[in-house]
């Protein structure tokens, strides 16, 4: 399972691998940590354990974008370096996620997000909710 455009590619990454597992850090990092400014403590759980992940990133293998699937069916961590926004990175991270996905698939949207996950074709569900500090929804795909 791979989607390769020449430039980047996304594959399935393994948490208990050092190496995957430090590609994945790195961007969830510098996105969610730095960028975001969500509390380094609230970022990693025990969940990436038992998550599947997926890592977009270059030829050469330089990291780019993650998500991570759990087992109930909750799409999240999706993260896209700035440098690399806009090119399709984020869409084909959630279409392979929807793909592999063991159970409808939902997430907790950012809610500045939601427009581009309703163009995956999710649709927003109760109200709106404080998490890390920033405001989300619940969103589940549509007709899955």
């Amino acid at each position: 399972m791979t989607a390769d455009t020449g430039r980047w590619r996304i594959r399935r990454a393994a948490w208990d691998d050092p190496a995957d597992r430090e590609r994945l850090r790195l961007i969830r990092r510098e996105v969610f940590i730095i960028e975001q400014q969500v509390p380094e403590a609230l970022e990693w759980d025990e969940d990436d354990a038992s998550a599947i992940h997926l890592l977009a990133e270059t030829g050469d293998g330089g990291p780019v974008g993650t998500a991570r699937i759990l087992p109930n069916g909750q799409i999240g961590r999706m993260a896209v370096r700035r440098a690399w926004r806009g090119q399709g990175i984020g869409s084909a991270l959630l279409t392979t996620a929807i793909d592999l996905c063991p159970r409808p698939p939902f997430l907790h949207a950012q809610v500045q997000a939601m427009a581009f996950y309703a163009t995956a074709g999710f649709s927003p569900v109760g109200e709106a909710f404080l998490e890390a500090g920033i405001l989300h929804r619940v969103m589940q795909l549509r007709d899955h």
